[in-house]
């Protein structure tokens, strides 16, 4: 796990005065404002965010140190994060995404399966995004505890019981 936990990306300019469209990847969107200051992953730089209303799909925030849209266009992409202490603890059968992201996934036989590409959240439920050998295209499996049983940070490894057919059997022409 990384000492910092990203919390949002810039989405780029918002307006002409170094506003900017703020994706916030906290379960309350508006509670990113309370982690500030954010920083880049590199800690090279540092914001400290006023949120200042709702745009479509993200917040609008102004940031520390951004006057012009320019300089608020120049950080298009930009993922913001908090060091790991700032956040609050989860119970144990919740997760951070970014502690997801590059777990292994193995089926409950120990085969490898592949690595957890992302989290995603279309408003059903979680998914991880499985990406691996002999997968043609990444497969969403359900983040339920039916589909994945384990998650075992510490090990840095996920292990799931998916549904039939959801990944291709050792062999099989469909998955190479």
């Amino acid at each position: 796990m990384s000492d910092l936990v990203c919390v949002g990306a810039i989405a780029g300019a918002f307006g002409v005065r170094g506003e900017v469209r703020l994706k916030s990847f906290c379960a309350t969107p508006e509670d990113i404002a309370a982690y500030s200051p954010l920083t880049t992953e590199d800690n090279a730089r540092r914001f400290d965010v006023t949120l200042t209303g709702h745009a479509s799909n993200a917040l609008t925030a102004e940031l520390s140190g951004i006057a012009t849209k320019e300089e608020a266009d120049a950080l298009r992409g930009v993922r913001l994060f908090v060091p790991r202490e700032r956040m609050p603890s989860l119970p144990d059968d919740e997760y951070y995404h970014a502690d997801l992201i590059g777990l292994a996934v193995h089926d409950t036989g120990g085969r490898l399966l592949g690595h957890v590409r992302t989290v995603l959240n279309h408003g059903a439920g979680d998914l991880l995004e499985i990406h691996g050998p002999g997968l043609r295209d990444t497969v969403l499996l359900p983040f339920t505890l039916a589909a994945v049983p384990t998650v075992d940070l510490a090990a840095g490894r996920i292990v799931t019981d998916p549904p039939d057919g959801l990944f291709p059997e050792p062999g099989d022409a469909a998955g190479t």
